[in-house]
């Protein structure tokens, strides 16, 4: 019934509303993507909007690929990353809601190998704790463990015991993909199949989103599939889809604007597809509701109006916006941004997918939700994208300021080369080839490197293949008081992938 009146709104609001009203605003919201895409200088971008039970809006813009003809539509596929965590959270609430799980079950009972810094924390964290990032560790802590690592999910939830405690156990906030990864192995030991295979049955079939899939390995036998882009000064490069397999459950999903919609209208319509309930109103509250609060910035109060409070659900992040609440969450793929934002007290949700790594989404959520608010008119584009690199010399200008003209190494080449370990990370092998210096990750291959010396005991590393997230780092040997090198440490400037958290030591 719901459903029926919904329908019936929409098209009374279009029937008494055109050619002005409602079909302007949506004619003006779509001038405005248009604009702010040349604006932020962003390749290609899909964007669908749900009211009222139905998708108002759903196109694209742009091209799948920067210097080509191919253009972006509503079924083009994006990488959503992060947006995958809403999926696993549902996935376990029909697990719940089946009797086959419930939320306060202890993981280290279904994961024997799932272990954390601290026993007593191993011993009490429960499947909600997975979904809320209040386990005590640091936001993106650990994810160099996946990272284009050739690690299976199993195995790095096997090593999760070696990353370091960063707050209080329910005591914080630590953004954690590792623990999306282990809730991903929870579905797979409850309900026998993969993570993926559970989303396909449970949500992809039902609510026919015929494109979405799971992995980068079908893409090659995929049309209408966007390119990722890594932006620089003045342009964007594009880069090859990397794998994100063993962290899928985190991230992996790869879907187009027109299959979000339906997950949205799904959301909106509290678990109910057409006449059939996927999920109950009272296991949607129970992701909707706050498990881990936020501290609210005087910054957040200043940039968005009528943020009252921000917090963190199951797989959800939660705020108010013109004091509303507002249910989001946000997604950064290796040259791919996506967010879906939705005011359920409007019956209102978008979804922006990009295949460039720029803040765009999030500008053209508040400027969509103003229009069917019907509030002030705000250029959140031009406001948002006025802030881009206001932040001063970065900590690369830092190192790179920092280089000491004339120096040579302490030591010989030879006395650099051997095997060097850690728990957390496995083994690192530094050799000589053609008189140069050459870094290799036993788990980790396509993070290999060449070393060109930099000042002293201190080497740049040009890595062999491009990387999204950072490019200029250092590497530099650790000596002793006797001139023995005893370790490595990495400086690698980036805000996702921490390779300073390697702790290596030389064993050979």
């Amino acid at each position: 019934m719901k459903k029926l009146i919904a329908k019936f709104n929409v098209l009374i609001l279009f029937l008494l509303l055109s050619p002005g009203g409602f079909a302007q605003d949506l004619k003006e919201i779509d001038q405005y993507i248009i604009k702010a895409r040349q604006g932020w200088n962003i390749p290609g971008m899909a964007v669908a909007i749900v009211k009222d039970g139905e998708i108002v809006l759903s196109r694209g813009y742009g091209f799948l690929t920067a210097g080509k003809s191919e253009r972006v539509d509503e079924h083009s596929l994006f990488a959503i990353a992060s947006n995958t965590k809403a999926f696993i959270s549902a996935s376990l609430a029909l697990l719940v809601e089946q009797g086959k799980l419930k939320w306060s079950d202890k993981v280290h009972e279904i994961l024997p190998h799932f272990r954390l810094y601290d026993p007593y924390v191993t011993s009490q964290a429960t499947v909600e704790d997975l979904l809320c990032h209040r386990i005590g560790l640091g936001t993106y802590s650990g994810d160099l463990m996946w990272y284009k690592s050739e690690l299976t999910a199993a195995e790095v939830v096997g090593k999760i015991q070696y990353v370091p405690q960063a707050f209080g156990f329910r005591d914080g906030y630590g953004y954690s993909n590792l623990m999306f990864i282990a809730a991903g192995e929870v579905i797979h030991a409850i309900s026998g199949q993969p993570w993926d295979a559970f989303a396909d049955s449970a949500f992809f079939k039902p609510l026919k989103m015929d494109r979405t899939v799971t992995s980068t390995r079908v893409l090659t036998q995929t049309t209408n599939v966007a390119s990722p882009h890594k932006p620089y000064s003045g342009g964007n490069q594009v880069i090859d889809w990397v794998n994100w397999d063993n962290m899928g459950a985190a991230g992996g999903i790869i879907s187009s604007a027109h299959d979000m919609a339906q997950w949205i209208k799904l959301q909106l319509n509290e678990g109910i597809n057409e006449e059939d309930t996927i999920f109950s109103v009272r296991q949607q509250q129970m992701m909707w509701s706050t498990h881990n609060a936020r501290q609210l910035t005087d910054r957040d109060r200043e940039l968005i109006p009528g943020k009252i409070y921000k917090g963190y659900g199951l797989g959800w992040s939660l705020d108010t916006y013109r004091n509303k609440q507002v249910v989001s969450h946000g997604g950064g793929y290796d040259g791919m941004y996506s967010k879906v934002m939705m005011v359920p007290e409007e019956d209102l949700g978008i979804v922006i997918l990009t295949n460039s790594m720029k803040g765009i989404s999030d500008p053209l959520c508040f400027y969509i939700i103003d229009r069917f608010l019907g509030a002030e008119v705000r250029d959140w584009s031009a406001q948002m994208l006025s802030y881009q690199g206001t932040g001063g010399p970065g900590r690369i200008e830092q190192l790179q300021s920092a280089k000491a003209k004339k120096s040579k190494p302490t030591l010989d080449l030879n006395a650099y080369t051997g095997d060097y370990y850690a728990d957390m990370h496995g083994r690192v092998t530094i050799s000589i080839e053609d008189k140069q210096l050459k870094l290799a990750f036993e788990n980790a291959p396509a993070l290999n490197a060449t070393l060109n010396h930099w000042h002293y005991d201190t080497w740049e590393i040009n890595w062999n293949e491009d990387h999204a997230w950072f490019g200029f780092g250092l590497l530099q040997f650790k000596l002793d008081v006797d001139l023995t090198v005893k370790g490595l440490h990495f400086d690698v400037p980036n805000y996702d992938i921490f390779f300073d958290e390697l702790d290596l030591v030389k064993i050979r």
